[in-house]
This record gives C-alpha cells, sequence and structure tokens, in this order.
C-alpha cells in the first residue's frame, strides 16, 4: 500500500508532487556525466518516506508546504540518497529500485564520490535553513555513520547482542526518521514540546520500520523485499530474529554453527528455516510493538487530530499482515 494511502493528507501528497522537481534541481550541477550519477536515483522514484515525514510534521497536512518545509525534506533525500550510494559499494549491490545500483554501471569510485555530492548537497541546504537544522543534519549523519560501523564491526559474529543491534539499526534507520520529523517540526517553528513529540514519533517510526525489515528478510517469499529470503544472513548481518534463534535450545547450535561465514544459497535457506522454526519472529514483533505503543505516546502531544491520526495509521501499517 502506498503510505499516502494511509497518512489520508491530500495536501501533503500535492507537496510531495512539488518537492520532486526541487529533488533533481538541488544536485544538477551542469556537467552531464556527473548530473546523471547524481539522478540516478532520483529518477528512478522512491517512497520519500523521510521528506513525507518532514512535510506532514511541518503542515500538519493543514496548510501547502513553504518552500523552507520543501528544501528540509530536499536535504533528508539527499542524506538518505548518499546513504544507498556507499551501502550499495559495500553489499556490492547490482540493482537499487528496479534499475542497475550507481556502482553497477558506473562503477565503486564514481558511486562513492556521487554520495559524498549528495551529502554535500544535503549539508549546504541544511545550512541555508539554519544553524538548528543544519547541526541536526550534521548530528545525524554522526549516527548514520556510528550505525554502520557498528553493523560492519559485529558482521557474521554470533555473538551479537540486542544491544548491538539496537545501536545500529538506531543510528542507520531511526536516525534519520527521527530527523525527518524534527527538521519539519523546525521549519514550522513548532514550540518545544511538539518538536519533541515529533521527534521521538520519528524515532519509534524508524525502529519499527526496520523491525518490519527484518522479520521480512526471514518470512518473506523471495523478491517480496526485492532481494533473496534470508539475505541479511547470508551477508553476516545477524537481525533481531535471528539472535533470538541463537538462544534457542531446540537450534540454536545447529544454527550457530552454519552461520559466522558467507552462506551459500542452500545453507543460507536452511539457516532461515531454522530462525523461523523458533519464536524470534514473534518476539521480534514484540519488540517493534513496544515502539508502537511508545510512538502513541508520543502523538497525544499533537493539537492537531489529523495528523496524530495519519501518524498513528502509518507506524500501524508498518506491522499489519505480518507474522504473529
Amino acid at each position: 500500500m502506498n503510505p499516502l494511502d494511509r497518512l489520508r493528507l491530500p495536501l501533503v501528497e500535492a507537496d510531495l508532487l512539488r518537492l520532486e522537481s526541487l529533488l533533481a534541481e538541488s544536485v544538477i550541477y551542469g556537467d552531464e556525466y556527473l548530473d546523471k550519477v547524481t539522478t540516478h536515483l532520483i529518477y528512478a522514484g522512491g517512497k520519500r518516506l523521510r521528506p513525507l515525514l518532514a512535510l506532514a510534521s511541518a503542515t500538519g497536512g493543514e496548510r501547502e508546504a513553504s518552500r523552507e518545509d520543501l528544501l528540509g525534506g530536499v536535504s533528508l533525500e539527499l542524506m538518505h540518497l548518499a546513504s544507498l550510494y556507499h551501502d550499495d559499494v559495500m553489499d556490492e549491490a547490482e540493482v537499487r529500485r528496479n534499475v542497475d545500483s550507481v556502482n553497477a554501471r558506473y562503477g565503486n569510485l564514481v558511486a562513492i564520490v556521487a554520495g559524498d555530492y549528495l551529502m554535500a548537497r544535503s549539508a549546504g541546504i541544511a545550512a541555508d535553513l539554519g544553524t538548528a537544522i543544519a547541526g541536526l543534519m550534521a548530528h545525524t549523519l554522526a549516527w548514520l555513520t556510528r550505525g554502520q560501523v557498528s553493523e560492519v564491526r559485529t558482521a557474521f559474529s554470533t555473538e551479537r547482542t540486542e544491544d548491538d543491534y539496537f545501536e545500529a539499526i538506531g543510528g542507520k534507520t531511526a536516525s534519520l526518521m527521527s530527523a525527518s520529523c524534527r527538521v519539519g517540526a523546525l521549519t514550522a517553528g513548532r514550540p518545544e514540546d511538539q518538536l519533541a513529540a515529533l521527534t521521538e514519533y520519528g524515532r519509534c517510526f524508524g525502529m519499527v520500520y526496520q523491525l518490519r525489515d527484518d522479520i521480512l528478510d526471514v518470512t518473506a517469499v523471495d523478491n517480496q523485499l526485492g532481494k533473496p529470503a534470508g539475505q541479511d544472513l547470508a551477508e553476516g548481518i545477524y537481525n533481531l530474529p535471528t539472535l533470538y534463534a541463537l538462544r534457542d535450545e531446540h537450534v540454536g547450535d545447529e544454527l550457530r554453527a552454519l552461520l559466522g561465514q558467507v552462506l551459500n544459497d542452500d545453507d543460507r535457506e536452511r539457516a532461515r528455516k531454522l530462525v523461523v522454526a523458533t519464536d524470534g519472529v514473534a518476539q521480534t514483533r514484540q519488540a517493534a510493538q513496544r515502539f508502537l505503543d511508545e510512538a502513541h505516546t508520543a502523538l497525544a502531544v499533537l493539537p492537531q487530530a489529523r495528523l496524530a491520526e495519519g501518524f498513528s495509521s502509518l507506524i500501524t501499517w508498518l506491522l499489519e499482515d505480518l507474522p504473529a
């Protein structure tokens, strides 16, 4: 389902359409080659979740977004895109958003440099929006990096802890979602209590979003996520369902014997089935529910009922149709 269908704020949908042209314009430099590289994933589309969170937080769906609101969303999406360019190099990915990844088409060096350029443009736009947003985006970039380092540090480690896991996803995923809501609140000049509430909602949204992805990694049919089921297992990224499964008294030892190395297709599928055979998925869903409850508590502060209802529906959607 389209997240806009759950948000049910028509003015935000119209604002996102306006943002699209600004997004491309913000990175076009006039060099034909560079422009092709930096707009490659922009033109491939995407859910634009981060700008959506920013624009909804700014306007509540009750007014048209200002230019500052739109540019806040652009800065956030560019930081997200930059992280995708870099992630795809690290993962040796060949496809992103149903097109060739930038590294597959242009090579790793170009992808890294282009990702740096997108990050620089994100920072430049944030700086133009004022010191509060510039500082926030710098802080968020630091958290993104820490999350990535935490994930790399514990790759292929069956000793990875829940704290390691939450540190990684809090940085890699939730920090930018949280910043998205906060940027919108800042461009709108919301009071401190609403600023804090929206920031917390964004953090919880990001945590639930990643927990959902990790559940689907071991339960989805192939290509439902655009990658083979169990791909995290094969690449040594042991997510929360796997960490819980490693503790299981019945299959934990067998699973631990498989992991700790790159897996071929057969071993990946065997490991995935072992994880699913435990209560790891159910425990992960319970963890996601706790963040969902925290998000609803944060939303109670907002005076705009339509925004609170839309954001509640949006985060609840993430846990629908998942295994119990």
